[in-house]
C-alpha cells in the first residue's frame, strides 16, 4: 500500500506518523491524537542489566517496560505528556555501577521516575540513591524482603513478591509431600539470603531439619562441588534456589549427575526464560511462578500475551509482566496525583489496588499501605517438559492469594517515615 493513499484529508496515517517522526514530534497510537511539539516528556530512567547473569531477564523486563510506554501513550500520555524510557545497563551484579547508573539518570538525565533492578543488592543500593535523592522509585524485579522491609522507604514501591512471600507458597508443601530434610544451593547475595532466611523461618514451623546449605558466587558456571556435598548429604529435597543463568545452569547439571532420580528437586521461584532454555529432560522440580501467561478465564490477559507476542515472537515471561506493572504503575501514581511531586505520586499509590488490565491476575493486586510492597497472586507448581503450548512449560497445581500467606507490616520490620 501506497503511504499517500485516499483518505478524508488526501493524507493517510502512516505518512502523518513518518512526517511526525521526521520533525521529532513524539506520536501516540490513536489515529488523530499528537503531543504538542512543545511537551516535554515524562523520563522513566530504567537502572537494570542488559548484560551478565540476568541479561535475558533484564531484557524481557525492557519489553514489558516498552510496551506499557507504548500503551499509555496510545491513552493520552503522562499528565497529558508523552511518556519516554532512559535505559541504562546496570550490570547483573556490580551494585557500585547501578549506583553510578542511578545517580547519573537522577543528576544528569532529571527522570521523573527512577525504575530497577533485576538483583535485589542492586536494587537495595539504588533505594538508598533514590531516598537521598526524593525521587520516586519502582522496583519490578529485586525481591529481597528489606526493599520493602526493614530498609523500606516512602518513595519506593515493589512489584515482585518478596522473598519471605515465595517460600511461604511452596514450602509447607513440600514438607508435606516429599519429606523434611533439606538441602539448599543458595546464590551468595541478598536474594540468596533471603530465601535462605524464609525457608529456615518455614522448617522450624514445620519441624524439618536444614542439613546444610552453599553459598555459591554470583555467575558460577561449575556446580560439581556443590552437587556432590548436596548428595552425601541425603536430604529429602535439594533446594536450589539460584535464578537467571546459573539456574539453568545448575538444573542442566543436577540432572546430568542423576540427582533429579534420587532426590526431589525444588526451589522458590522459576523463570520461564530458564524452563526455555533447558533441554526438556531438565525442566525438572517444584517451584513458584510468579506470574503465567496461560490464564484463559483472566480477563485481558490474552490480549497482554498477543501484544507482546507481536512484539517479540515469545508469550510474557513473569519478567515482561513486571516490567509492563512497573511503568504502569509509575503512570497510575502520577495521573491519580495529578502531579509528578514525589511525595504526592508516593500517597497516591499507598494502598493503591492496581486496574484488572494491568494487573492481569485473578485476585486482586494491591500495593500494601505504609509497606508499598505488591499483594496479588502467586502459582505454585511443577516444570513440566512440555504442555498445551511451546511455552507452557510449567504446570499450574494452585493458585494462591498472596494476601493468605503474607506476614504482617509488623512482621516484614517495615517501618514507614514520610516526610512532613
Amino acid at each position: 500500500m501506497s503511504d499517500f493513499h485516499s483518505s478524508s484529508n488526501g493524507i493517510s496515517r502512516r505518512a502523518v506518523l513518518k512526517m511526525a517522526a521526521t520533525a521529532g514530534v513524539a506520536v501516540i497510537s490513536s489515529p488523530r491524537l499528537v503531543f504538542a511539539q512543545g511537551d516535554q516528556p515524562v523520563k522513566l530512567g530504567v537502572d537494570n542489566p542488559l548484560t551478565g547473569t540476568y541479561s535475558i531477564t533484564g531484557r524481557n523486563e525492557l519489553h514489558g517496560m516498552e510496551l506499557a510506554v507504548e500503551e499509555i501513550n496510545a491513552k493520552g500520555g503522562i499528565l497529558g505528556r508523552p511518556a519516554k524510557l532512559i535505559v541504562e545497563d546496570s550490570t547483573s551484579g556490580d551494585a557500585g555501577v547501578a549506583v553510578q547508573k542511578a545517580r547519573k539518570l537522577i543528576e544528569r538525565d532529571k527522570v521523573d521516575f527512577l525504575v530497577g533492578n533485576v538483583n535485589s543488592g542492586l536494587t537495595i543500593a539504588m533505594s538508598a540513591v533514590a531516598y537521598e535523592k526524593g525521587v520516586f522509585m519502582m522496583d519490578p524485579g529485586g525481591h529481597a524482603d528489606p526493599i520493602t522491609g526493614k530498609n523500606c522507604h516512602w518513595n519506593v514501591y515493589q512489584v515482585d513478591p518478596s522473598t519471605t512471600l515465595l517460600v511461604n507458597a511452596i514450602a509447607p508443601s513440600l514438607v508435606q509431600r516429599f519429606g523434611k530434610k533439606f538441602y539448599f544451593l543458595v546464590p551468595d547475595y541478598a536474594f540468596g539470603h533471603g530465601l535462605l532466611s524464609a525457608y529456615k523461618e518455614n522448617l522450624k514451623k514445620l519441624g524439618a531439619t536444614n542439613l546444610g546449605a552453599d553459598l555459591i558466587p554470583l555467575g558460577t558456571t561449575e556446580y560439581s562441588s556443590y552437587l556432590i556435598k548436596a548428595q552425601a548429604a541425603n536430604p529429602d529435597v535439594i533446594v536450589i534456589l539460584q535464578n537467571g543463568e546459573d539456574q539453568t545452569n545448575v538444573l542442566k547439571q543436577a540432572v546430568q549427575f542423576g540427582l533429579d532420580k534420587r532426590f526431589h528437586i525444588a526451589g522458590a521461584n522459576v523463570e520461564l526464560e530458564t524452563l526455555e532454555a533447558l533441554p526438556p529432560s531438565s525442566r525438572i522440580g517444584n517451584w513458584v511462578i510468579e506470574w503465567y501467561w496461560n490464564q484463559p478465564d483472566v480477563p485481558h490477559v490474552k490480549e497482554f500475551v498477543d501484544a507482546i507476542k507481536k512484539k517479540t515472537g515469545r508469550v510474557p515471561t513473569a519478567r515482561t509482566w513486571f516490567g509492563h506493572t512497573a511503568i504502569h504503575a509509575c503512570a497510575l501514581a502520577a495521573n491519580t496525583a495529578k502531579s509528578l511531586e514525589p511525595i504526592k505520586m508516593a500517597r497516591a499509590l499507598n494502598g493503591f489496588t492496581l486496574p484488572p488490565e494491568v494487573a492481569l491476575q485473578p485476585h486482586p493486586a494491591t500495593f500494601r499501605a505504609d509497606q508499598h510492597l505488591l499483594i496479588g497472586t502467586l502459582w505454585a507448581g511443577h516444570a513440566q517438559a512440555e504442555g498445551s503450548a511451546p511455552d507452557d512449560l510449567f504446570k499450574v497445581d494452585v493458585v494462591i492469594d498472596s494476601k493468605t500467606i503474607a506476614p504482617t507490616v509488623e512482621e516484614t520490620e517495615c517501618k514507614m517515615t514520610w516526610p512532613s
